[in-house]
């Protein structure tokens, strides 16, 4: 659908907005002319709630938990501390991390996976609900995930806009209040004009669906870590693909001050022998924002992208070294959840001990019984 859709762009597309060139119509006897014009911002039924909604989540000392990981993924996860992947102990998990007391001095948005959202805690409580009582914004992810894209060097393009209307609009009234949808772009692969289009036109279409049925689109084009490449090929990757995101987003009329970002750090690749410095990192992401994202957004959640949470940690911290035009934190999951797991992996592993020392005891003494 969205492929299709791309291929009726024209060779202007890479133009702004403001300086479009219209050919003429076959037939007609007006010459070639170039003329500025004026796109309006259409009106949305939800502006003004979409303005606070990610202003709220873009408010200072707070940040975004991403638990949106897929069932599989998510399970892979319970796998590495001894748990089989079933329903009651996904929710257990994600009971255990959205009601951990104080949640909301430092979270001001959660992403969550479908089942989430219409999950509850053991006393009955729905999640959303749990989230709001912390003053937490409910999310929810709508891409369905990464395939194959023909005519590419072997990268990836992500789907889901089919049906995304109703199942936003859906996704409202079980109170979300945002969305996510993630596409990636690989260095390694080139990355491809047709990658790199398709992931920014992808963007903008579901950003624009997301406005329109009340959920604030976090705006995700993850550039990938793998790769040996330095830091300088990463920032000329970046300048590319968020200048074709922004032109996109205006072609569809996203409203800028209704939408947020989750970028990648500018790093070098995961293989490059020459590891960079928090302030090198800071320095180069900083500059592409600098030069590509309006000052209208009002916020940038960084995604960890597979760094320590060490890293991910001080990288954000250089970044708020000096003023921003935006609110510059976090959106992180695996660099905020691997140490919960590996301390519930330690209670569950004193929990067992406990239980074979009782029933034990209780072979021994059977009047304990």
């Amino acid at each position: 659908m969205a492929c299709s859709s791309l291929a009726k762009l024209n060779a202007a597309s890479s133009q702004w907005i403001g300086q479009q060139s219209f050919t003429q119509r076959h037939g007609s006897s007006t010459s070639l002319s170039t003329r500025r014009v004026a796109v309006p911002i259409r009106a949305k039924a939800y502006t003004d709630e979409l303005i606070l909604t990610a202003k709220t989540i873009a408010s200072p000392g707070r940040g975004i938990l991403a638990i949106d990981e897929s069932n599989a993924t998510c399970g892979k996860r319970l796998d590495s501390i001894g748990l089989d992947n079933t329903e009651v102990n996904r929710q257990a998990y994600r009971q255990l991390l959205l009601t951990t007391p104080g949640l909301g001095e430092y979270i001001s948005g959660a992403i969550l996976f479908e089942e989430t959202l219409y999950q509850s805690t053991t006393d009955g409580k729905k999640f959303v609900d749990v989230l709001r009582e912390q003053k937490i914004v409910p999310g929810i992810k709508v891409d369905k995930g990464l395939v194959p894209l023909p005519g590419s060097n072997n990268e990836s393009w992500c789907q889901g806009l089919d049906g995304l209307a109703s199942r936003s609009a859906e996704y409202y009234k079980q109170g979300a209040r945002f969305a996510k949808w993630r596409t990636v772009v690989s260095i390694p692969c080139g990355p491809s004009a047709l990658a790199v289009k398709e992931a920014a036109w992808g963007l903008a279409r579901y950003a624009a669906i997301s406005q329109d049925n009340g959920l604030v689109p976090i705006v995700e084009p993850e550039i990938l870590l793998d790769g040996d490449h330095p830091i300088e090929r990463t920032l000329e990757v970046a300048e590319k693909v968020w200048a074709e995101v922004f032109y996109y987003l205006a072609e569809n009329n996203v409203v800028f001050e209704g939408i947020l970002l989750k970028p990648s750090m500018v790093t070098p690749g995961a293989e490059h022998k020459e590891k960079a410095s928090p302030e090198t990192i800071a320095k180069h992401t900083l500059t592409v924002l600098k030069r590509r994202v309006p000052p209208a957004v009002p916020g940038i959640m960084f995604l960890s992208g597979g760094q320590s949470e060490a890293e991910a940690t001080l990288n954000l911290n250089a970044m708020n070294q000096s003023p921003n035009p935006w609110h510059v934190s976090f959106s992180y999951a695996r660099a905020l959840q691997n140490s919960v797991l590996k301390a519930w992996k330690d209670i569950l592993r004193t929990w067992k001990l406990h239980k074979g020392h009782c029933w034990s005891e209780q072979r021994r003494t059977p009047w304990l019984s």
